[in-house]
């Protein structure tokens, strides 16, 4: 029925989006959903073409970045997927995914995310380690990384310094400077006064 794979997965994407009267959040995860799997690039693969012409402009479409578990995410790159897609991607970040490798558990700072990525996107979404208290750090620098986007998109010029110092904010990294070792230590503080608290209840 269909001349491709791409055609087909688009027709399907928006007949549901129609169906379910246009949502204002829909996620299409494509076949080719980073650098790796794409033949020969991003910007060439005619799948990523046809997905960019075809799926109705209301439907999300899922990235990984260069790889399924990308260390480092440019905006280079985000503007060469958007440009494929025809709209800015939702990233979907594999940074401390585990449930390949179960044997491991991830708990550094989220790190290799350019600054001023924001603009560029739709949306992030963060794929836990599979150990739900081993996400305490994971999820708070990245809000310490998205509090300092924040900042960055508001006050380009000035990396939100002056933002920073109206709120009179002196816990943890400031809008626009997101420093990695610092969201980690806050994050340590805040981890290690949870787990007091949780000590100190009934029970435990």
């Amino acid at each position: 029925v269909f001349p491709s794979l791409a055609q087909a997965q688009a027709s399907v994407a928006n007949e549901v989006y129609r169906e379910l009267d246009q949502p204002s959040i829909f996620l299409f995860c494509p076949t080719e959903y980073c650098s790796s799997l794409c033949s020969p690039s991003p910007s060439q693969s005619c799948y990523l073409l046809t997905l960019g012409q075809e799926l109705l402009p209301g439907i999300s479409v899922i990235w990984t970045g260069p790889k399924v578990v990308s260390q480092e995410l440019s905006a280079t790159l985000l503007e060469e997927v958007e440009g494929v897609l025809q709209r800015r991607p939702i990233i979907w970040d594999n940074l401390y995914a585990n449930d390949y490798d179960c044997r491991r558990v991830f708990l550094g700072p989220y790190t290799g995310r350019a600054p001023g990525l924001m603009p560029r996107l739709r949306g992030l979404l963060l794929n836990p380690n599979c150990e739900l208290q081993a996400n305490f750090i994971p999820i708070h620098t990245l809000g310490s990384w998205f509090r300092s986007e924040l900042g960055s998109c508001a006050h380009p010029d000035h990396a939100g310094k002056e933002t920073a110092a109206a709120l009179g904010d002196s816990q943890g990294p400031q809008e626009g400077s997101y420093s990695p070792q610092e969201a980690l230590e806050l994050a340590l503080h805040d981890w290690v006064a949870e787990i007091n608290r949780q000590a100190l209840e009934p029970g435990r």
